[in-house]
Order: C-alpha cells, then sequence, then structure tokens
C-alpha cells in the first residue's frame, strides 16, 4: 500500500449484501414464535442496519423480558435460512476485485455480530477480501459490558488496518455518524434501506446509485486525501 492508497471500510447489509428478506422474515418469525405483534414491511426494513436488540425494543416494541428469547429465535433463524436468502449487490465483487489488484486494503465494520458477519462473507465467497471484520459480540456488547456501536467498531477496524484516514461506506445514518466521529468521510448508497434524505442529512459526504459512482467518489476522495498529504510533506516547517 503506498502512503497514498486510502483504504475504504464498508458495511455489511444493504452495502454490500443485500439480505433479500432474511433479517426481515427471522425477525417476524421470532416474534410470531413468542406470539408477539409482527410490524409491518417498512418498519422491519427500517430495522435492517441499527443494533438489532435496539430495533427491537424501539420499534417492534418487544418487551424487555423477551428481548433475549427473540433475539435467540431470530440467530436461529437467520443461521438455517436467512443466510441463504442474502445475495451480493452488483457489481460488488468486481470491486472488491479490483481494490484486490491495485492493493487497497478494505474491511468490514457492521453491528451484525461478528461470527455471523464472517459466515455471511464466506457463504458469498468474498471474505477473503478483507483485511478485517469486525462486528459486534454475541449479545451485542464490548467488553465488560460496554454497548458497543457502530463508532466503537468503526474504531476497530481502523486499528486493525493501521491507519488514521480511510473512506466509510454505508447505506444507513449510523454508518455516516460512526464514520464522522472518527474522523471519517462517509459515502452513502441509496441501494441500501435508509428512507429518502436519510443518508444526507446525517452527512454524506456524497450519496451513490452505481458501483461506477462509488468507485470514483473513492478515487476523486483519495486524490484529494492525496493533495493534503503532499502538501504537509512540502512544508519545510513540518
Amino acid at each position: 500500500m503506498t502512503s497514498t492508497t486510502v483504504p475504504v471500510i464498508f458495511d455489511l447489509d444493504g452495502t454490500l449484501v443485500d439480505p433479500a428478506g432474511g433479517i426481515t422474515e427471522g425477525i417476524a418469525s421470532a416474534l410470531r414464535g413468542l406470539g408477539l405483534p409482527v410490524p409491518g414491511q417498512d418498519l422491519l426494513d427500517a430495522m435492517i442496519g441499527p443494533k438489532l436488540s435496539d430495533s427491537l425494543l424501539n420499534v417492534a416494541n418487544v418487551p424487555a423480558e423477551h428481548l433475549d428469547e427473540v433475539v435467540r429465535l431470530y440467530r436461529e433463524y437467520y443461521v438455517a435460512k436467512g443466510i441463504a436468502q442474502s445475495r451480493l449487490y452488483p457489481g460488488i465483487r468486481g470491486i472488491l476485485e479490483s481494490f484486490a489488484e491495485a492493493g487497497r486494503p478494505v474491511a468490514v465494520a457492521t453491528q451484525k455480530p461478528q461470527r455471523l458477519a464472517r459466515k455471511v462473507l464466506a457463504h458469498h465467497g468474498i471474505d477473503g477480501f478483507f483485511h478485517g471484520i469486525h462486528g459486534s459480540a454475541d449479545d451485542e456488547t464490548a467488553v465488560e459490558g460496554v454497548p458497543l456501536g457502530k463508532t466503537q467498531i468503526i474504531a476497530a477496524a481502523l486499528r486493525n488496518l493501521d491507519t488514521q484516514h480511510a473512506i466509510m461506506v454505508g447505506d444507513r445514518a449510523q454508518d455516516v455518524s460512526g464514520a464522522i466521529a472518527n474522523g471519517l468521510d462517509c459515502i452513502g448508497v441509496v441501494w441500501g434501506f435508509a428512507p429518502d434524505g436519510e443518508l444526507e442529512e446525517a452527512g454524506s459526504v456524497a450519496v451513490v446509485s452505481t458501483g461506477d459512482e462509488l468507485v470514483a467518489v473513492i478515487e476523486r476522495l483519495q486524490a484529494v486525501h492525496a493533495s493534503a498529504m503532499s502538501g504537509v510533506s512540502n512544508d519545510g516547517n513540518v
């Protein structure tokens, strides 16, 4: 990697992989299994991306005493059926191949439990492209029970990449806010699950609708970074 090759950190669901109903059907199945109300499809779609336990409590209104059991039933469904329902978004494999050829490091930062994230990426045969795959613990907590959010997961990806500068790519507001909290630009992708305007309001540096647009913006941001680094290097006072 050259000093101007900027790594890229990708979100997973809604960015690299289309869950294709595997997540929402898993949530619905878990809720039905406990006799709890199932939200409409729009609300189920809105639950893709944010921390699952938060979505279950705040969107699906799952009583706190049933939360652990709903999560358990959901995980059982997702491993048994949901992963197989997912598919790569068009162009993703080609982008990862081109980045590998160019020597651009890539990583994943997702709020999905890390072990599940690895299974999803392996299922699609793309896990080998990533320098690191970072997610939450199985119980969605970090060390000593401290809640693990997107900001901390992105920070872990940065540490593993051994860099302070990267570009984040995601489809929801928490991807953008987590990137900004780590001093990173975030490119939003419209093929995921964000409602209209969410990515722009969150502060995305750009919002793209195709893989070609995504690569073009990454290259433009890299050029800006290279120019800035050149300016620092040529400053005789530094």
